[in-house]
């Protein structure tokens, strides 16, 4: 099947769904995806806001254990693509994080820092919340942003995601948006 809604192609057959965006091509998670994504989840500095996988072994159960709630939720993060279905830059999306449990559908998301800057976080989250909202029939999708992580606060907020306020347990500022903004632009 294939439909496009608001700037976002969707290629999907039963649960594997590729997303073009302007600029970037989400598509599901393979494990061919464990050494480009542990590549950016292995550099200490860009994942000081999120899951630092310390070894290639930690990465691959994070990533598995994400990728195996495709079946039971119907969606969950993509390994996002630049120019290519080849050509890992990040990983995100839709997910119920499989080890922090009771904070339901949120986005979140990281990307390689040579791809930091250019919108691509912002093309993903909106990208997320239409596929959410318009194919899922979500009523609500949250987020999370340490304090100091002022690049994703900024891509939240931009991206119509309100300030519910501090959670103490995760040490984060707690979004979310219940619908797709009038005035989104996917690019």
């Amino acid at each position: 099947m294939l439909c496009s809604t608001v700037g976002v192609t969707y290629v999907s057959t039963k649960m594997s769904q590729i997303i073009e965006t302007l600029s970037l091509i989400l598509r599901p998670f393979k494990k061919s995806d464990i050494d480009p994504l542990f590549e950016m989840q292995s550099d200490v500095e860009a994942m000081q806001h999120t899951f630092c996988a310390t070894t290639r072994d930690d990465s691959e159960r994070y990533l598995l254990a994400h990728a195996n709630k495709l079946k039971a939720n119907g969606f969950a993060p993509w390994t996002v693509c630049l120019g290519s279905l080849d050509h890992v830059i990040g990983w995100g999306g839709l997910n119920v994080d499989p080890f922090e449990t009771g904070f339901g559908t949120e986005v979140s998301y990281f990307f390689h820092r040579k791809y930091w800057g250019r919108g691509f976080a912002g093309e993903l989250v909106r990208a997320s919340v239409v596929h959410g909202f318009s194919n899922l029939n979500l009523d609500v999708i949250g987020a999370f942003a340490r304090n100091d992580n002022l690049g994703s606060i900024r891509v939240l907020e931009m991206s119509g995601f309100r300030l519910l306020g501090y959670n103490q347990y995760l040490e984060r500022n707690h979004y979310e948006i219940k619908d797709v903004p009038a005035n989104y632009r996917l690019n």
